[in-house]
């Protein structure tokens, strides 16, 4: 057996971190070996995800070999950390202990940069709230948002149990071993937990406060860019399922942040990646090319060389994405573009857009006086599926929607085939007429790319809950058969359509188990059990212009 040759660092293994209400927090310190101990700009990484594996390694030698002390630590009640796990709740103040201990440290100069994806990522915004004076860049990946920001829901995704449970207790624990496709199914929700064989207390406080309230307020960051002072390299991808958090984070600090200086020293990285950004350059049925993969350490390490090192480093345009469909990458200079053209795409039919066999269209043109609506009945247990691997590792993707487009409680809008290509990269909304026979509903939108040989490509969706079409914080039941007029954020996408595709809208009233299914009764969320259909009411005439606007980009022309 051959033994492994040892990476050339020298680890100080369980190093304890005080917290200021006594608990100590679990950190491995990377340091160069066999050199003296030298004040180094320190790499600080927080996380759920257990700080000793082999990826992290790895990452700590990359960054000391460049001139980095790496710091990784278990956050509270995780690994090796005592006290107890409350997701985000303790991570905003342990962030600022943290990083002002690792300040004074021997092997630090004082100059902390965080890092971090997903989870790691969020908690890195809760820290900066807390204004630690030794915070002096960051990289966040794939960050969640505030609460109900991609679950717009007033209640947890069956999805985020799945989360919960692989966290729970101290030790990342099998999701394997749990038939999530029957989990998710379970009624009422406030007791999905127990059908796994846990009693998750997270699980249960989300559902006691199904709207924004002050209960939330503390893990909220997004609208408190104005107290945060760093600089921030933003990285996801566009089939990232927490993606929408990001370039609105992007925007939140270039236009809020706490100074002019901090304004100008953010970064948007946003390729053609799910939530495990830069590990393929094909997802699913779909290749984006060898050039979808970068090099992300040297992107890191040019950040941190500008902001913990003052070295001169060759830091891109502001904004660099991905074009998908002609699979490039850009600079530009803001988010969204300046140069973006607002197109409202309109829904024509003459009432018989059920199903990619019907006569749903999409056109420039705005409807005509009188235009027959689109009625669906939408049955929560038989809801209409989201695509996705059973898992919350990563949900949905650039999947194929033909066969489920068969259904009649669905409606599918589409333009003529395309005679020239259209580049559409940008934020993504549906203004959308409708009514309903529940005092509650939802109603989802999703983008799609017809491809000429019937691949039909999702891009983004999103979806509005009837009761929370005024805000997170104020639900209020509908009147049933008003017409309401109703906002879905269907969040980003960057798509150049070509010569023969289609431009795709489908309309639902469920994505499950992406979301929560809504019953219709009206009922308190979470709670209960009972069913009703709904009849829905989608309307595109003169005064009910339902239409999806599109962030179209002109072709630049070359002088």
């Amino acid at each position: 057996m051959v033994t492994p040759h040892p990476l050339p660092v020298k680890v100080l293994f369980d190093q304890r971190i005080p917290m200021r209400d006594g608990v100590t927090l679990a950190a491995d310190i990377y340091l160069p070996l066999n050199r003296p101990l030298e004040r180094r700009p320190v790499v600080l990484l927080r996380t759920p995800y257990m700080r000793m594996t082999a990826n992290r390694i790895e990452l700590a030698y990359d960054f000391v070999k460049q001139g980095y002390t790496f710091v990784c630590v278990d956050v509270r009640g995780r690994g090796d950390s005592d006290g107890t796990f409350t997701p985000y709740f303790q991570d905003g103040q342990d962030g600022y202990d943290t990083i002002e201990w690792c300040a004074v440290q021997p092997w630090s100069n004082g100059n902390i940069g965080t890092l971090g994806a997903s989870y790691d990522g969020r908690i890195q915004w809760l820290a900066a709230l807390e204004r630690p004076p030794h915070l002096k860049a960051m990289i966040v990946l794939v960050t969640p948002s505030d609460p109900f920001v991609e679950t717009p829901t007033g209640l947890p995704s069956p999805m985020h149990l799945c989360w919960l449970h692989f966290v729970s207790g101290r030790m990342l624990q099998p999701m394997n071993v749990v038939n999530w496709e029957q989990i998710y199914e379970h009624l009422p929700l406030d007791t999905m937990d127990e059908q796994i064989g846990r009693f998750i207390h997270s699980w249960k406080k989300e559902i006691e406060h199904p709207q924004l309230d002050d209960y939330w307020q503390p893990i909220c960051y997004q609208s408190r860019f104005e107290l945060i002072d760093v600089p921030v390299l933003h990285i996801s991808g566009w089939y990232d399922d927490e993606q929408i958090g990001t370039p609105l984070n992007y925007i939140g600090m270039t236009t809020r942040g706490a100074s002019a200086e901090t304004r100008s020293s953010q970064r948007l990285l946003m390729g053609p990646w799910g939530h495990n950004s830069n590990q393929g350059a094909k997802i699913g049925e779909v290749d984006f090319g060898k050039q979808a993969i970068i090099n992300m350490r040297g992107e890191q390490l040019r950040w941190y060389d500008r902001w913990l090192k003052d070295e001169p480093s060759e830091i891109s345009a502001p904004v660099t994405i991905f074009i998908m469909g002609s699979n490039i990458w850009r600079d530009e200079q803001e988010w969204p573009l300046a140069r973006t053209q607002w197109t409202p795409y309109y829904l024509h039919s003459d009432g018989r857009a059920n199903s990619r066999f019907g006569d749903g269209l999409l056109s420039l043109h705005k409807p005509a006086a009188s235009q027959k609506p689109d009625t669906y009945r939408y049955n929560p247990a038989q809801a209409v599926p989201f695509i996705t691997d059973p898992t919350s590792a990563q949900i949905g993707g650039p999947d194929d929607y033909a066969s489920l487009q068969r259904r009649d409680d669905l409606l599918v809008y589409e333009t003529e085939p395309l005679t020239e290509e259209i580049e559409v990269t940008g934020p993504i909304r549906v203004q959308l007429y409708a009514a309903s026979s529940a005092q509650d509903t939802d109603f989802m939108a999703m983008l799609i790319d017809v491809w000429p040989n019937g691949f039909r490509q999702r891009l983004c969706d999103g979806m509005v809950r009837a009761r929370f079409r005024e805000g997170m914080d104020h639900p209020d039941l509908i009147e049933p058969s008003q017409i309401y007029l109703y906002t879905i954020d269907c969040w980003n996408t960057a798509q150049v359509f070509k010569p023969g595709h289609r431009i795709c809208l489908q309309i639902s009233s469920s994505a499950f188990p992406k979301y929560d299914r809504n019953l219709n009764t009206g009922a308190p969320l979470g709670r209960t059990s009972e069913m009703m259909t709904a009849d829905q009411v989608i309307y595109h005439d003169r005064e009910h212009p339902s239409a999806l606007i599109l962030p179209i980009i002109p072709a630049l022309t070359v002088k």
